[in-house]
């Protein structure tokens, strides 16, 4: 399953685009700004290259063509004279003069000026001076402001970038532990959440210290009621088996099978009762001690049902709560149609080892209805998957930190029951 995007990862992803369009945003804007700025100062060179060059030629009027520069440089000039002719230039120049028509001020004549941008100024004598710089040069210049701004607006966007993603981490480490604090918190169990720091954190505090109340109150009342139907049970129910066993014996021999079957089913019934006094009884944490289960398979007989035990069977567990499971389990085997049972310590990854294993030799579960009678047990989805003794050993094993797990083997049936790791068991 794919897992979810990172908010940390989305928040940087975010700035970082929003830091990508204002780089951009930022440099045509200061395009726009500036290039009317570079324009003026640009044109202003050129004002005052001409006024220069205007009074040098004034003053020390040359033949023509010897008013020459010695390399290129930004800027180029020539000198035209009245009859259009080209009376001077500067080596970037070129040899054909830009006007042949006098025009004083900036050149407007695209077909003259379209690589280049000119400024004329009239010399005494009706003669002109342009000055010129190439539209290239000007480009140049303009994407160099241009790409500097650029180039600041991404540093700036990459210190932010790194700045609000560790700032966004910081603002979201509180959540990450509220989070682990919250799957650890057991709504049965006290302390109670503790209030939270953040504003964000306390609404989500008491909504789930509400939703944990509400949980509290109802399984309360669930335990409450079905604890008192039980013990209202027990007492007819244990009538009720005297007075079967009186009437076996004192019935005809043809009534004797029936009477039995009706015991049988009546000392199921007193053992669920039990089971269900057990589990949902007042402060439902388990009471562990050291159980020899060897000795508690002697007060829960199940007719027809040969138990092989192993040695030294002893666990960490509660006893009342262990024997309702492990007389439930016995149960189901004997009820679908097993003859010997074997128990012994359930593998664990490391000892001591507090688990069991049960496996009969009983007709056993198709593969594809015992892994869906698994996957009910794993999500606790117990209505329609789950009988009430596999249901009942389930929830012993979870009230011990365990889980009941149904092996496959071939053939029988076979239950692991986990009642949770050693090291935590409290001793008398």
């Amino acid at each position: 399953m794919k897992s979810p995007p990172s908010i940390v990862r989305r928040l940087a992803r975010t700035v970082l685009a929003l830091s990508l369009a204002w780089a951009v945003l930022a440099s045509a804007a200061v395009w726009l700004a500036l290039r009317h700025e570079v324009d003026e100062l640009l044109d202003d060179t050129l004002v005052a290259s001409a006024e220069v060059l205007a009074g040098l030629l004034t003053q020390t009027p040359q033949p023509p063509g010897l008013h020459r520069d010695t390399g290129p440089g930004r800027y180029a000039w020539q000198w035209v004279g009245l009859d259009g002719q080209l009376r001077a230039r500067s080596t970037a120049a070129p040899a054909q003069p830009w006007l042949t028509t006098a025009q004083a001020g900036f050149a407007t004549t695209p077909a003259a000026a379209a690589a280049w941008r000119l400024y004329g100024r009239a010399l005494p004598d009706g003669s002109m001076l342009y000055v010129g710089q190439t539209r290239a040069e000007r480009l140049e210049a303009l994407t160099d402001v241009a790409l500097s701004v650029s180039a600041s607006a991404l540093g700036v966007g990459a210190v932010f970038v790194l700045w609000m993603r560790r700032r966004v981490r910081r603002e979201l480490r509180p959540l990450t532990e509220w989070s682990e604090r919250i799957a650890r918190h057991d709504p049965l169990k006290h302390p109670p959440l503790p209030e939270a720091d953040r504003l964000e954190l306390q609404t989500l505090r008491d909504a789930v210290v509400c939703l944990g109340d509400g949980l509290r109150r109802r399984l309360g009342q669930e335990r409450a009621v079905a604890a008192q139907v039980a013990h209202a049970l027990r007492t007819p129910l244990a009538g009720l088996d005297a007075q079967l066993a009186a009437a076996q014996v004192a019935s005809p021999a043809e009534h004797s099978a029936a009477l039995r079957r009706a015991r049988e089913a009546s000392r199921r019934l007193r053992r669920v009762v039990a089971a269900v006094i057990t589990l949902f009884r007042s402060g439902a944490e388990p009471t562990r001690r050291m159980v020899d289960v060897n000795a508690m398979l002697q007060d829960l007989p199940i007719d027809g049902l040969l138990v092989h035990a192993a040695p030294d069977l002893r666990l960490h567990a509660d006893p009342d709560l262990l024997a309702a499971a492990l007389s439930n389990l016995l149960d189901n085997a004997s009820r679908h149609g097993a003859s010997q049972l074997w128990l012994e310590h359930a593998a664990g990854p490391e000892p001591p080892r507090n688990g069991l294993r049960l496996r009969d030799d009983g007709p056993g579960l198709p593969e594809a209805r015992r892994r869906a009678i698994q996957q009910a047990l794993d999500e606790q989805a117990y209505e329609g998957q789950v009988g009430l003794g596999l249901m009942l050993a389930d929830l012993v094993a979870r009230a011990h930190g365990g889980r009941v797990t149904l092996e496959p083997v071939d053939p029988g049936f076979a239950v692991r029951l986990d009642l949770g790791p050693a090291a935590a068991a409290r001793y008398p």
